[in-house]
């Protein structure tokens, strides 16, 4: 295990490089060489540099008073540490004589220090969780272990340490479990709703899917269509401002790992109660719309509803019936028809977003899982037309919703995804270029149709796939937010995410806005909450997409553990100073270091996506072939070679 950063005395005033008399707070983020960086909180538009000998015992995450060195861009010395970042790290503990030590997994944290008679059982090399309990002057922090994960390099222990990391919930509180489940008793009462339970209504998830959001039912009147999204309505049984929802808002997504879910809601909710389960009756709010043959939406309207699931298929068994199998046709004989109707509208609807410029990135994504056997899974990763119509037709009922709210002047979580950075842009537009690509470069006004038509241009190229990740690298991240700023990725401009209220806090904030004015009630109340739910909901999905990728990633390494010195067709899918990343057709990706090249100088071009050698160079999208190597633990890679390098 390598270990972190040494220590240097701390700085003081009296030292002090000459500094600007204005100071300003800011987010300390560390490296593993001893500098730091300051994001500063007033968002001046750069960060700050701050060397070792001004660091004065600020760690990753910390809080810091700063002020700018005078006579330099962007240096700046720490005054004061505010607030400390974090109260623990995750690592491996070594034992020694005197004391023993945790070397953190994020090498940005510094080592900590544990008295023996603080180890709390931990052995030499466990994984552990290690709280700070000093930060003594001049040296390394001292600790405590709390939570003994396994030993290290095991795939539990490692997993474990990525949600300790990152602070995800594994349990839920006894209050909450009580609340969930004393609402999960309710019975199924019509009242005032609409009956759809004799519709024909389904679902359509993956094999291994439990909570169950939606449903969908498809009739046909003369021309049009008569499409209906069904969601389970999981604010009848979530109040707002109880404890259940105070823990479903700190949580704001669900997490999905190879191995278990940690879900936003107890499971006597999540797989029980709310989820849309086979031939059960089950509170929804549904949203029923009318589509012509061109695939305009020309009428739609929002109801709650009870309704009965009559299947609950599957994308493989769905898509086997749009492809003729017989077996799968006399299993389901009574939804033939209505799945043959559904692919013929997925197909409108997607010929309509098209037309209207949507960038329909076709960037593949692995879905790892664990079989029966505890065999790690990574299948090729492939979109079918099941996918495709249940992704059509949730997008076509996120924006009647948010359409219908913004209509009303309820308030909304819309989803938002901005236009692309200008600088971005035109360092993505210069390598299609660089590839022989003429494309619209005016990166000021870009609009989706733009990038729609670049895809269309590229699609028979061998570097299609690669212009697909570079362009995913160059747009923004889409986000909630209070105000409606449309959607670039989908050429949508007003959208929302109703459909999935079990896995998502923002879908159950739009259920409730949606009932009070289906209730006649102004949403008043939901309003004074929406920017700050905007913030913390697309902060908890941050967290939840890095330690998902995380997990994933070790995962493959798994994976890859078990085939070393197997060959295998790759991709070079980036290139950076020290080496050339490599991904295979199941998406795992790997490293060929620097020095493993065939040249012993290279050069790296970064905004060509280019390292230069003297008789080889590499090159985004270009085809290698490769050898495992070896699956780095530490570094969290896996390390390829050259497979024709003979060195």
């Amino acid at each position: 295990m390598a270990k972190n950063f040494k220590y240097q005395k701390f700085n003081t005033k009296k030292n002090a490089p000459n500094l600007s008399k204005e100071t300003f707070t800011g987010t300390v983020q560390g490296s593993d060489r001893g500098f730091v960086f300051i994001i500063p909180k007033n968002d001046c538009g750069h960060d700050y540099f701050v060397p070792r000998r001004s660091v004065n015992g600020a760690y990753n995450g910390d809080l810091v008073l700063a002020a700018p060195v005078k006579g330099t861009a962007d240096e700046a010395y720490i005054l004061k540490i505010l607030e400390r970042g974090s109260s623990k790290v995750i690592g491996t503990v070594e034992i020694g004589k005197r004391a023993a030590c945790v070397y953190p997994d994020n090498s940005r944290m510094p080592d900590i220090y544990v008295p023996h008679n603080l180890l709390n059982g931990a052995k030499n090399g466990d994984k552990v969780v290690c709280e700070i309990t000093s930060y003594p002057k001049n040296k390394a922090p001292g600790g405590k272990i709390t939570e003994v994960l396994g030993e290290s390099g095991d795939l539990y222990a490692e997993e474990l340490s990525i949600i300790r990391a990152y602070n995800l919930e594994e349990e839920f509180p006894p209050s909450v479990l009580s609340e969930a489940d004393e609402a999960a008793k309710q019975e199924i009462i019509l009242g005032m709703r609409r009956d759809l339970r004799d519709k024909i209504i389904f679902t359509i998830d993956g094999e291994d899917t439990r909570d169950i959001d939606d449903g969908v039912s498809l009739e046909t009147d003369g021309e049009n269509f008569i499409l209906g999204v069904h969601i389970a309505d999981v604010s009848n049984y979530v109040k707002h401002g109880t404890k259940l929802d105070d823990n479903a808002y700190s949580r704001g997504t669900s997490v999905y790992f190879p191995d278990r879910v940690l879900p936003m809601l107890p499971r006597s909710l999540s797989n029980g109660a709310c989820s849309l389960n086979e031939g059960e009756d089950r509170y929804a709010l549904s949203c029923v719309m009318t589509i012509d043959k061109t695939g305009e939406r020309v009428r739609s309207e929002i109801c709650e509803s009870v309704i009965k699931s009559r299947h609950k298929t599957t994308y493989n068994e769905i898509t086997a019936i749009c492809e003729g199998d017989k077996t799968v046709k006399e299993k389901y004989n009574d939804i033939v028809e209505t799945v043959e109707n559904m692919q013929k509208l997925c197909l409108i609807l997607e010929q309509r977003r098209n037309g209207r410029g949507s960038v329909n990135l076709d960037v593949k994504e692995a879905h790892i899982y664990v079989d029966e056997e505890d065999e790690i899974i990574i299948p090729s990763a492939e979109r079918t037309v099941s996918q495709r119509i249940i992704e059509q037709f949730m997008i076509t009922a996120n924006e009647a919703v948010a359409e219908f709210l913004e209509k009303n002047k309820a308030p909304c979580l819309f989803r938002i995804h901005e236009s692309p950075a200008p600088e971005k842009a035109q360092t993505f537009f210069a390598f299609l270029r660089d590839l022989g690509v003429n494309a619209k470069s005016d990166c000021e006004n870009l609009k989706p149709a733009d990038f729609a038509k670049i895809l269309k241009d590229t699609e028979e190229k061998p570097f299609y796939g690669v212009i697909n990740k570079i362009m995913l690298r160059t747009m923004q991240k889409a986000r909630y937010s209070e105000e409606n700023k449309g959607h670039f990725g989908l050429a949508s401009e007003c959208y929302c995410h109703f459909t999935s209220p079990i896995r998502r806090y923002p879908d159950l904030f739009v259920h409730r806005a949606l009932k009070e004015i289906l209730h006649g009630g102004n949403a008043a109340q939901y309003a004074k909450t929406a920017n700050t739910a905007g913030i913390d909901c697309s902060e908890r999905e941050r967290i939840a997409d890095e330690a998902e990728r995380k997990v994933d990633d070790l995962y493959k390494l798994a994976y890859m553990s078990e085939r070393l010195g197997e060959e295998y067709d790759a991709v070079v899918s980036g290139v950076t100073s020290f080496g050339v990343f490599c991904e295979l057709e199941n998406t795992v990706e790997g490293l060929i270091p620097l020095e493993d090249l065939p040249d012993d100088a290279y050069e790296y071009f970064e905004e060509k996506f280019l390292l230069k050698g003297k008789t080889r160079s590499f090159k985004i999208g270009q085809s290698i072939k490769i050898k495992v190597a070896d699956c780095d633990l530490g570094r969290m890679k896996v390390i390829f070679t050259l497979a024709e390098n003979k060195k």
